[in-house]
């Protein structure tokens, strides 16, 4: 009987019930995913969970083919592919098709991560608390959590830049706490990157691919290939001018026009976006882990803000949106005058993009035209107020 009473006491208190946060660190991206996916009535919480562990699902599902290719180097000047990566000791064969596959499917995922954010009023009052030493990507796909799969391990260099390499190795993972504001920053950001997948699916590098893989590996059966004159390396695989190549030789294809007109209006959803989401945090008092801080707060990341930057920030995307809409003029270099490139129409009337052809300005002459220039100042000011870290703070922004 001396144990009853204490038994009866742990059936009656309530189990306490495992986080959003826990789940995913137990469970991995997929499997929270499913059952976020299949709730009836989802809470704004379980929205943004939803639409955040897809985003992050898009991010895995990348990984996890260029882990199975071997595409595991660090030079790669697109999102997605410049993510640290662990070297694959048995990597599957290489497939021209792999890199156009993998933005045709993160595409696809970003569009599914924005559905649930949809359903989040900009009034709701709901907060999200994650614990990024929860997060994790099953880069191997053997459905555990491996050494190097932490989400700060491969994420960590893009969120926090040159800090990242100083930062001491025992300061802990940081704790966001997520709100209604932060939902229109993720929805930004997946404009953002089904934009940049659009134009690389516009200029499908497939064929480039295979042309320079087949010219690399008769070079290699004739007696090998001399190592790149930029770093060094050599060997079996690509090395950074054949990769120079690929993207010279992709850019002159003549590009799809519907994904042009695609990439063209994500970048200007972007921006609303973006618009919505520093008008709310600017309304917000509180200061409790915060993803992106108004003037007022401080970010969960350690990371310092100056003041404005949102007001600034909105003024470089105003004169990006001034270009996208054809509104202003992007200057060309070799053009003096009141004349420059409308951007609008790189989008509406795509062309090969010759790179000889811009520097001499028969490929720009198309659309070069009279009108009023976009000025460096607002991005200055920008540089100016952020110092060193403008790169770094503009893809954190987006």
């Amino acid at each position: 009987m001396r144990y009853a009473l204490p038994l009866l006491f742990c059936l009656a208190a309530p189990l306490q019930a495992e986080t959003i946060s826990a789940e995913i660190g137990r469970t991995g991206l997929g499997a929270t995913e499913t059952r976020l996916a299949a709730l009836p009535t989802p809470s704004d919480a379980e929205r943004f969970a939803l639409g955040g562990v897809r985003f992050l699902g898009a991010v895995e599902a990348a990984l996890q083919l260029r882990y199975s290719a071997g595409l595991t180097d660090r030079t790669g000047m697109l999102p997605f592919l410049r993510l640290p990566l662990e070297d694959n000791p048995a990597p599957q064969a290489f497939q021209p098709a792999m890199i156009s596959d993998l933005f045709r499917d993160v595409d696809a995922r970003l569009a599914q991560a924005r559905a649930p954010l949809a359903g989040i009023a900009e009034a709701s009052d709901f907060q999200l608390e994650i614990n990024f030493a929860d997060l994790w990507f099953d880069i191997n796909a053997n459905k555990a959590r491996d050494t190097g799969e932490d989400a700060m391990a491969v994420l960590g260099p893009m969120l926090l830049g040159w800090q990242w390499d100083s930062r001491d190795p025992a300061t802990p993972a940081p704790v966001v706490k997520f709100d209604a504001a932060d939902a229109a920053w993720l929805s930004a950001y997946t404009h953002l990157l089904q934009g940049v997948s659009a134009i690389v699916l516009a200029y499908d590098p497939t064929e480039p691919i295979d042309r320079i893989l087949k010219t690399h590996a008769k070079m290699q059966s004739l007696g090998g290939v001399s190592p790149s004159f930029i770093t060094g390396a050599g060997g079996a695989g690509l090395d950074e001018l054949d990769v120079i190549a690929i993207v010279i030789a992709s850019l002159q294809q003549q590009p799809a026009p519907a994904q042009m007109a695609a990439a063209q209006q994500h970048f200007l959803d972007m921006i609303a976006d973006n618009r919505r989401f520093w008008a709310a945090v600017a309304l917000e008092t509180d200061d409790a882990a915060e993803w992106l801080p108004n003037d007022k707060q401080h970010s969960a990341l350690g990371l310092t803000l100056p003041p404005d930057t949102g007001k600034v920030w909105l003024s470089v995307l105003e004169d990006a949106e001034a270009l996208l809409k054809g509104d202003k003029l992007a200057p060309y270099w070799r053009q003096e005058g009141g004349a420059g490139v409308n951007i609008a129409k790189v989008f509406s009337d795509p062309r090969p993009a010759d790179l000889a052809g811009w520097i001499q300005g028969w490929a720009a002459a198309p659309y070069l035209e009279s009108g009023l220039l976009v000025s460096a100042q607002n991005w200055s000011a920008f540089e100016q107020m952020v110092g060193g870290e403008a790169m770094l703070l503009s893809f954190y922004l987006n």
